[in-house]
């Protein structure tokens, strides 16, 4: 199978599992483990589609920021998924589980940008200056890969494993959060499930932020204003198995509710 039609066979599964809600086989034993390449593709041919289809793009995700799970993928970098108008819901708004298939939640820092992102090359200095403001967030990832069973591929060609986010509604300028030290704690109905701190994503979400708008700048695409940015995860991510409400506590930037209805 020539490449064009791989990418184009694999993107059409990848679609069919999401709107019908079962899984298929990793597509790692299609693509190469170490193909980039190809797995991009793979997730830009659904993102130009549902772009096509009317679809806004409203910023990025940034994903493998922990570097336990790189280790564990055996990659050396993060990836990037597409987030759309429709993957948005508001602070405490009901997310149907009926529209999802395996979903976890996962605490972040959201960075809304008031600037383009436009050099080959950018400083935490640039990342500051183009940030509006930041928001605590959570981010429901879903993977069509049956299991979780992802390796780096896998998950870059299912849109970095993209599904949902929530963003609270205080948004803080970037003087007023250490994004290092800031405490996270994600619970439900008051038992703590998940911990972490700023420094859990690549050490800093500045860090994340900088290989997103460097990489999304070689690309073509660059980051503009007006986009949201989720920076990555603060601490382990936690399956949801239930009808509930999950809530991200982060140390400056208040809290943030994903409610999940049956």
């Amino acid at each position: 199978m020539s490449n064009s039609n791989l990418v184009t066979t694999l993107a059409a599964r990848l679609r069919a599992a999401e709107a019908s809600r079962n899984t298929i086989v990793p597509v790692r034993g299609e693509i190469a483990p170490d193909d980039m390449t190809t797995a991009y593709a793979v997730q830009q041919a659904n993102v130009d589609l549902r772009v096509a289809n009317g679809e806004r793009i409203v910023g990025r995700k940034i994903g493998l920021t922990s570097l336990a799970v790189q280790r564990q993928l055996g990659v050396d970098q993060p990836d990037f998924g597409a987030l759309f108008a429709s993957m948005a819901y508001g602070d405490g708004e009901p997310i149907p589980l009926s529209q999802l298939i395996q979903p976890k939640v996962e605490a972040e820092i959201a960075l809304v940008l008031e600037r383009d992102l436009t050099h080959d090359r950018h400083t935490f200095v640039d990342i500051i200056n183009a940030s509006a403001y930041a928001l605590a967030a959570i981010e429901v990832v879903d993977s069509r890969i049956a299991n979780w069973d992802i390796r780096f591929v896998d998950t870059v060609a299912d849109n970095a494993s993209s599904a949902r986010f929530v963003v609270g509604s205080r948004p803080v300028p970037l003087s007023r959060i250490d994004l290092t030290a800031c405490a996270m704690e994600l619970s439900r109905d008051g038992e703590v499930l998940s911990r972490g701190n700023g420094a859990a994503c690549l050490g800093n979400p500045l860090n994340a932020a900088v290989w997103l708008a460097d990489r999304m700048a070689q690309l073509g695409t660059p980051l503009r204003a007006g986009d949201v940015v989720l920076t990555g995860a603060l601490g382990p991510m936690v399956a949801v198995t239930e009808a509930g409400t999950f809530t991200a506590q982060i140390e400056g930037l208040g809290s943030v509710r994903a409610t999940f209805t049956a």
